[in-house]
């Protein structure tokens, strides 16, 4: 057990593997009388219409239907046409599932929904996954959920036995949250590539500064990180107190910043042994020319999720030579690693290609960092080492005397108060204090998608 902060967050890593899963389902059961239990499942289109991906999602929904503690089942479903949540419907069905909801996030009863949160200032007008799991939470909250879990609607290799031990902790031991970790190897090699090439590396060479310049404040949160066996999982159960208060960030960082707020709001948290064998499901395409997807921008929105928590919320000063020394840190630290994944793949005769791994932390994950310490940099820092050069060298000296200059300083003055906040939602907590009928509205949502796909 760790204790990271003046608040006592507490962290048990719980190994459930040697519980008999009888034993397990029966205690789920028997603690679902008097904390009610609902599961979010994610869902786009694409998860069922694809002839690829259907088998994986049927698999999860066969699953699910041999459940018995799960008073509903959220299909939060974005993306898709009515024809097609039409379908999913009768795919849930054909699947032995009977206490499911689909949350069209298209269809008209949720669209009017958005529309409330949005004309009271809400700002969830903006489609994915975190505004999808955001609505979901909402729906679980009106029908009296006590404990929400999440689940992603691609994992190729799921097992009901796997969602009991996730739930537990929760449902059962009465710790506010819970987080599922495994091990990513799978066809002869390891996946994971965020978590050993750019996450794992970055805490270190954070943890080293902070160790050598005695800042403990911002040790305790790198610590409190580093102690989760797998942070970017996405498997993760709340107990609905602690869900109703938290926020949540609607980019690549949501894993990030949950734990994050976990550990600002949270005391008794459990990450949990989710599987004894090698978990696999979709993989991202790495993206080395388009900052803006796949692997590039998963990577930005990591790392801009920990700087900001550390620049704005903590008061950590961010300066360019503190980007360019952690920078260089993080090299010299991935590639201690890389030669650990290297020895480790020989030893366990696991094909492993280092030139790839080597090339991504190079080209990708290094180029991340600096991109995050861009957005944290203040305009001013900015204006400041523009104007050093323009003065620094006689062939600028023709833009001063045209008041480049003071244009500079004017921008400096009007973006002084600027600062980079990670893109999320409100609390539930908050909505409800403004909209206290917004619960009441959800339901007769609910009542009129079961009416129209059901």
């Amino acid at each position: 057990m760790f204790n990271f902060s003046q608040k006592h967050t507490k962290l048990t890593t719980l190994y459930l593997l040697g519980t008999k899963s009888e034993d397990l389902s029966s205690q789920l059961k028997a603690n679902s009388k008097r904390k009610k239990a609902v599961l979010v499942v994610p869902t786009l289109a694409t998860e069922f219409t694809l002839e690829d991906n259907r088998p994986v999602f049927m698999n999860i929904t066969r699953q699910l239907a041999k459940v018995t503690y799960l008073h509903k089942i959220i299909f939060g479903l974005d993306k898709a046409t009515d024809e097609e949540a039409r379908e999913l419907s009768g795919l849930l069905k054909k699947s032995g599932l009977r206490n499911y909801i689909i949350q069209h996030n298209e269809g008209e009863a949720f669209k009017s929904i958005y529309k409330t949160l949005n004309e009271a200032g809400f700002q969830l007008d903006q489609p994915g996954k975190g505004r999808n799991m955001f609505m979901s939470f909402g729906i679980a909250q009106a029908i009296g959920a006590r404990c929400i879990g999440v689940l992603d609607a691609d994992i190729k290799t799921f097992h009901r036995r796997q969602l009991d031990r996730l739930f537990y902790p929760v449902l059962v031991r009465d710790y506010e949250f819970s987080k599922a970790f495994y091990a990513r190897i799978g066809d002869g090699k390891m996946y994971g590539r965020l978590k050993r090439l750019l996450l794992d590396p970055l805490l270190l060479s954070l943890k080293r500064k902070f160790s050598d310049s005695g800042e403990d404040k911002f040790l305790r949160l790198v610590d409190y990180l580093l102690a989760f066996n797998y942070q970017l999982s996405g498997e993760v159960a709340f107990d609905t107190s602690l869900l109703r208060r938290m926020h949540f960030a609607t980019n690549w960082g949501v894993e990030i910043f949950t734990l994050i707020e976990v550990y600002r709001k949270a005391n008794n948290v459990a990450q949990v042994q989710f599987s004894r064998r090698p978990f696999d499901h979709k993989h991202q395409a790495v993206s080395i020319e388009d900052k803006d997807r796949g692997l590039y921008k998963m990577a930005i929105d990591i790392v801009t999720t920990i700087f900001a928590s550390l620049v704005i919320e903590e008061g950590l000063e961010i300066s360019d030579y503190f980007i360019q020394d952690l920078t260089i840190t993080y090299l010299n630290v991935a590639d201690e690693l890389i030669k650990k994944y290297a020895d480790n793949s020989a030893f366990l005769s696991l094909s492993y290609d280092r030139n790839a791994d080597e090339a991504l932390v190079r080209s990708i994950f290094k180029d991340a960092i600096l991109t995050a310490g861009d957005y944290l940099i203040s305009p001013y820092r900015i204006t400041d080492r523009f104007l050093r050069v323009l003065l620094s060298d006689t062939r600028f000296h023709k833009y001063l005397d045209i008041g480049l200059d003071r244009d500079l300083m004017e921008y400096e003055r009007d973006n002084m108060t600027q600062l980079f906040e990670v893109p999320q939602t409100v609390s539930w907590e908050r909505i409800i204090t403004k909209l206290p009928r917004i619960l009441s509205s959800i339901d007769d949502a609910i009542a009129k998608e079961k009416k129209t796909y059901m």
